[in-house]
């Protein structure tokens, strides 16, 4: 097989794999396509700088100083979640590991490793083998359900209102002057149509400073 073939195959290959990772396993997931371009875009260059630094002798630990570069850029701009920052940084990983294909023995273990980590990523975002709890923090304007020996009615009404199974409820300030209580609730549901599935505030969110006395 000629250079050029075998960087034909291992420019598909890693694209493949990169595509895979961010159509079928990121996307579905998350129904995000912010990052879509800079996930694809980035693990392209990366292959190709790293490919011919490779080819051209000047080693494969030049290359890892690209993710110093990355992390001193950071997109200061626009903060990039934990989640996208994970997805980054395998996106960035992979074309590092891919690069080494201009060894024609490694390829069953560059094979192997992609692989893996597509079936790994598959699975933790499938939740399989895990068990999540989500919680959401709302404000509540029943005042007077926010009794202990009315804990039974407060949890029923919560649950008709949001159509959650909650598991428990964690009272927190509660405002005399406009009859509100800070509410967190907590339920099981990894994935629920029209919430989030990070903690992030519902409709009713509320500030501390809107508890203040």
């Amino acid at each position: 097989m000629s250079d050029f073939s075998n960087f034909l195959i291992s420019f598909a290959f890693n694209l493949l794999v990169a595509i895979a990772l961010v159509r079928f396993i990121y996307y579905p997931s998350t129904h995000n396509k912010r990052y879509v371009l800079t996930f694809l875009a980035f693990n392209t260059v990366i292959f190709f700088v790293l490919r011919f630094m490779t080819s051209i002798e000047i080693g494969i630990g030049v290359g890892f100083g690209l993710f110093a570069i990355f992390t001193i850029l950071r997109y200061r701009t626009d903060p990039i979640p934990v989640r996208e920052m994970t997805y980054m940084f395998l996106i960035a990983a992979i074309p590092v590991m891919n690069s080494a294909s201009a060894d024609a023995s490694l390829w069953p273990h560059l094979v192997s490793a992609n692989l893996l980590i597509l079936v790994i990523m598959y699975l933790l975002e499938k939740g399989w083998g895990f068990h999540y709890e989500s919680s959401k923090r709302i404000i509540y304007e029943k005042i007077e359900l926010v009794r202990p020996d009315r804990r039974s009615e407060l949890l029923s009404d919560l649950e008709d209102r949001t159509g959650l199974k909650i598991k428990r409820i964690s009272i927190g300030k509660i405002n005399f002057l406009k009859d509100t209580a800070a509410i967190t609730i907590h339920f099981d549901a990894p994935r629920q149509d029209g919430w989030d599935n990070h903690e992030e505030q519902v409709a009713a969110v509320y500030s501390s400073a809107d508890l203040d006395d």
